[in-house]
């Protein structure tokens, strides 16, 4: 059988103890906080994604992004299978220059993150991705609902 997933990346950019969100102004997520991101295209890596989506969303140039999460998302329904490359970047200035057509950008201050309104998946590996430990492989289930019901997480040996 083929890989279900829907294959994409998140990219959380930062500037000086603050971090890029956009709100989002459509499916998926509508309505929460998110870091920029979007579907990988075909040759394309998940590196190559991430880079291209934070240039095209936010107007940002980045260089040396680190991959700080592997992240499956199962559920019931089909179009709830993904699988996410999160990446982290120290970018140089924070002027950004989003269309909206995907969301409104904002920064925040990298610990006022976790009190906004984001995806239940995102409070639980934002603190992964924020640390200085290793790389993490995390796994969350979804009923049909798209209510969190397990996950799980594995460090991914340096």
């Amino acid at each position: 059988m083929a890989c279900p997933f829907i294959l994409t990346t998140l990219i959380y950019a930062t500037h000086q103890g603050k971090v890029l969100m956009m709100y989002r102004h459509k499916e998926p997520n509508l309505g929460l906080w998110i870091a920029p991101g979007g579907k990988i295209d075909v040759h394309e890596s998940p590196r190559e994604c991430a880079l291209r989506e934070l240039r095209e969303e936010t107007g940002l140039q980045a260089e040396a992004p680190v991959l700080r999460a592997i992240v499956t998302e199962i559920s019931p329904r089909p179009d709830w299978q993904w699988m996410m490359f999160v990446y982290r970047v120290e970018v140089a200035k924070n002027a950004v220059a989003g269309d909206l057509r995907e969301g409104r950008l904002q920064w925040f201050d990298i610990d006022e993150v976790p009190a906004l309104p984001i995806p239940q998946a995102d409070v639980l590996f934002y603190p992964f991705v924020m640390g200085d430990g290793p790389a993490t492989e995390l796994k969350f289930v979804y009923d049909t609902d798209l209510q969190l019901v397990a996950w799980s997480q594995h460090p991914i040996p340096r």
